[in-house]
């Protein structure tokens, strides 16, 4: 009879350990369950704007001493300087860790220059009079970018639009591309025999983009839209304008007929930047 009860003990024993012990599990289930569920609601804010740049280009550049130059060249025709640029763009971007946002866009220069019809006397290095019917000098630039905002006051949350106004610290890298139209008369120059002549093309290149600056938000309260304002300073400038004959030579502008007048196209300088933004989460 003792060996009996001792028996029913502990099997009575037994199973109530194995039933805690499946309790337990059943409970790790839910948790992991839990955690999985969290994982899958947790949402990133992001924001998609659409934004209008004024560029303040820098005045000591070589476009304005190839206008200088050659506007001697004519006797009832000026070439204007590169003063100012207007830039339309979009760009997409979404916070990350506390303070941080990733972003990405693109951009439009409006183009820049003079196209003006008419009859110009343009006067060519053999000091021979051509006349010119259509005076132009016309620069488009587009580009891609991406880059990192530090927020320093009132980061976004994760899960809804800005409520409060947000300052914040803005840096892009980006890779921009620019193409220049020229009046069929100009006198370029070929880099490999030292010649200029009146045949052109258009003259493209490409050159990489930073930008370093500072800005902030402020929250319009609805519709999860917020007005958006910076300031910067961008550093874009194309040391490889040219076109190609078809003995793959370079032929260049420039601003003295020489080599070493070669025309960088230098386009930095301070910008301002204005955009609307809508937020969501995904």
């Amino acid at each position: 009879m003792r060996r009996f009860v001792c028996f029913v003990c502990a099997v009575a024993l037994a199973c109530s350990f194995v039933s805690a012990a499946s309790a337990e599990t059943e409970q790790e289930i839910v948790d992991r369950y839990l955690k999985k569920a969290e994982k899958v609601q947790l949402k990133k804010l992001s924001w998609l704007s659409v934004n209008y740049q004024m560029d303040r280009i820098n005045r000591n550049n070589d476009y304005n001493s190839f206008a200088n130059y050659t506007s001697n060249q004519f006797s009832n025709a000026d070439i204007p300087w590169l003063g100012q640029a207007n830039t339309f763009g979009i760009d997409f971007g979404v916070a990350f860790k506390n303070k941080f946002a990733w972003t990405i866009g693109g951009e439009y220069w409006l183009t820049m220059g003079i196209d003006e019809t008419g009859t110009f006397d343009y006067t060519n290095s053999l000091g021979a009079s051509i006349p010119v019917e259509n005076l132009k000098s016309e620069i488009q630039v587009y580009g891609v970018s991406t880059g990192l905002q530090y927020f320093l006051m009132n980061p976004p949350k994760p899960t809804a639009a800005v409520q409060e106004p947000t300052v914040r610290l803005n840096a892009t890298v980006g890779y921009y591309h620019a193409k220049w139209d020229l009046w069929d008369d100009y006198e370029n120059l070929n880099l490999a025999t030292s010649t200029s002549t009146g045949s052109n093309t258009t003259f493209e290149g490409t050159a990489p983009g930073f930008s370093l600056g500072f800005g902030g938000d402020y929250p319009l309260n609805f519709f999860g839209l917020a007005f958006g304002a910076d300031f910067s300073y961008l550093y874009l400038n194309f040391t490889n304008i040219a076109w190609y004959n078809s003995q793959d030579e370079e032929i260049v502008v420039t601003y003295n007929n020489a080599e070493d007048g070669r025309v960088d196209l230098g386009l930095s300088g301070f910008r301002g930047k204005v955009e609307l933004k809508r937020y969501f989460t995904f």
